[in-house]
């Protein structure tokens, strides 16, 4: 399976904040639309990435004062990034090595989406699912030996 079917199930609706927005002004977004990540855009072009993981962590430094916090100074600077024709091994294994739960899906510098390690395990379940469905049917069908007599 590759990361555009993976998008086409998802659906491709994309969450985005300007680089100039304050942490609170992203939390606000991010809560209102259930997301866990907004892509961090500045002039028209990707400039990081911010997940719940880098709202705790500046929260937790900034103290008091993080609400007014730029989300430039809080984002996840140069994210790994997917492509569209990236298989889905290839892309847990991108997950998992640099530890990172969200990965944006870029073609070229168009962004296209973003994939979840949530996207991922629920892309996998439903290729198992057919797959089970399809060796089921199979087997249901198997054309039975004509007994010798």
């Amino acid at each position: 399976m590759l990361v555009s079917e993976i998008l086409a199930i998802k659906g491709k609706v994309l969450f985005t904040v300007a680089s100039n927005k304050t942490l609170v002004e992203a939390v606000a977004v991010m809560t209102e639309q259930d997301v866990g990540s907004l892509v961090v855009f500045d002039k028209g072009r990707m400039a990081g990435l911010l997940t719940f993981r880098e709202v705790l962590m500046a929260t937790q430094k900034a103290g008091a004062d993080w609400q007014s916090l730029p989300v430039s100074e809080a984002m996840l600077k140069d994210p790994v990034v997917a492509a569209l024709n990236m298989d889905m091994d290839e892309l847990r294994r991108q997950m998992v090595e640099h530890h990172q739960r969200y990965l944006p899906v870029m073609d070229d510098t168009t962004l296209m989406g973003v994939v979840s390690f949530h996207d991922v395990a629920k892309a996998v379940l439903e290729e198992q699912s057919f797959e089970n469905r399809m060796l089921k049917n199979y087997i249901r069908n198997w054309p039975a030996e004509e007994e010798q007599a």
